[in-house]
């Protein structure tokens, strides 16, 4: 098993170096950028790009001052930009070297973990993401531990009374509980507990309260539930469907087996057989879909909740990385998040071995 655990480890360098190579190679043919999203603003005499670039060692607001007063910048769109001025931005933006000296600057800081600084934040991306983690990483913790620490012990019980009034009406509400879109869930909690239309008993902004760093330590995990509480009723529902219907299918194909009849038939009571023998089998497509559950608990799945309920995390910081063009924040967190997908993917193999020891990835190897 080491040899296997070292082999996969060392596969991290060549499939990272790939995943960085084609979503640099993807990112030079997209159009629209950074330089030439400021340029759009600035011919549109958008006061964000100015605040944008305020923060490097240039000084742009030097172009052109108008009549109108002092210091008036004339944005001269409808002219074409002045081509210094765009050599300038160039140079702040790393983007007057070829591409390929650029992906190599990249990969050898990325080695590193040195990830530079945001294009339009006066901030390093590492302290940036640092910012935003608590917020993704409470909303991921609690998602899993809810999805799963509910979803398969109902899925268990579900499939040990296939057919009963308890069956039929659990999955009643957990095909309703699919159907509902997570956001659309997320406001009707709002309009019916955030003071909408009817209660207001939580909170709708932020991961703790404005005076979080006053209170006691027992009034502190009171508070950060409280402002959990809406958002992760909301992003649970779809990842509480989809494993209490996978575990109870899983857990029927195997009670259905022979060998679990055998198990019977040699005097073993039900427990015994369910959770001896039918468990480690009916548990493997289970643990198969811990890695995805687990990214996306974490960075893909809370983008809407995010926004909905205010809360400033990872997801939301790649979908306004992504729009604004903010390429150190863009490559960076999709630098962690496939590092720590294929770490996942690594850890959910030795959970197959610890549950079914008759799993030899070393001889499959061979």
């Amino acid at each position: 098993m080491g040899a296997y655990i070292l082999r996969r480890l060392l596969l991290i360098i060549p499939t990272m170096f790939g995943i960085m190579a084609l979503s640099f190679t993807i990112i030079q043919f997209a159009p629209g950028g950074p330089i030439e999203k400021i340029i759009a603003d600035l011919s549109g005499q958008s006061s964000s790009a100015t605040d944008r670039i305020s923060g490097g060692d240039t000084d742009f607001s030097q172009s052109d001052k108008g009549s109108s007063g002092e210091g008036a910048i004339q944005y001269r769109g409808s002219q074409g930009m002045d081509p210094e001025f765009i050599k300038e931005l160039e140079k702040q933006f790393g983007f007057d070297k070829p591409p390929l000296t650029r992906f190599g600057i990249m990969v050898w800081d990325y080695l590193r973990f040195d990830f530079g600084e945001s294009f339009y934040r006066d901030t390093s991306v590492i302290d940036l993401i640092k910012e935003k983690m608590p917020v993704s990483i409470s909303l991921g913790i609690w998602i899993l531990f809810l999805s799963y620490g509910i979803s398969i012990p109902l899925g268990i019980k579900k499939a040990v009374e296939d057919g009963s009034t308890f069956d039929v009406w659990t999955s009643g509400v957990i095909v309703i509980a699919y159907a509902v879109p997570g956001f659309l869930f997320a406001i009707m909690l709002i309009v019916f507990f955030a003071g909408g239309s009817f209660y207001n008993l939580f909170p709708l902004k932020g991961l703790v309260s404005d005076n979080f760093s006053e209170m006691t330590l027992f009034n502190k995990i009171i508070d950060y539930f409280w402002h959990l509480t809406l958002p992760l009723i909301s992003l649970s529902l779809a990842a509480f469907a989809t494993t209490s219907l996978l575990t109870k299918n899983s857990f029927l194909d195997e009670i259905r087996k022979q060998y679990v009849q055998t198990a019977r038939a040699k005097g073993l009571n039900e427990r015994q057989v369910l959770y001896g023998h039918v468990f480690r089998n009916a548990m493997l497509i289970i643990i198969a879909g811990f890695p995805g559950a687990f990214i996306t608990a974490f960075f893909t799945g809370s983008l809407l909740i995010e926004t909905i309920f205010s809360l400033d995390g990872l997801g939301l910081l790649s979908f306004r990385s992504i729009f604004d063009r903010d390429y150190p924040v863009v490559f960076a967190t999709l630098y962690i998040f496939s590092i720590m997908g294929l770490i996942i993917s690594l850890v959910s193999d030795l959970l197959y071995t610890w549950i079914d020891p008759r799993i030899d990835f070393e001889a499959r190897d061979v």
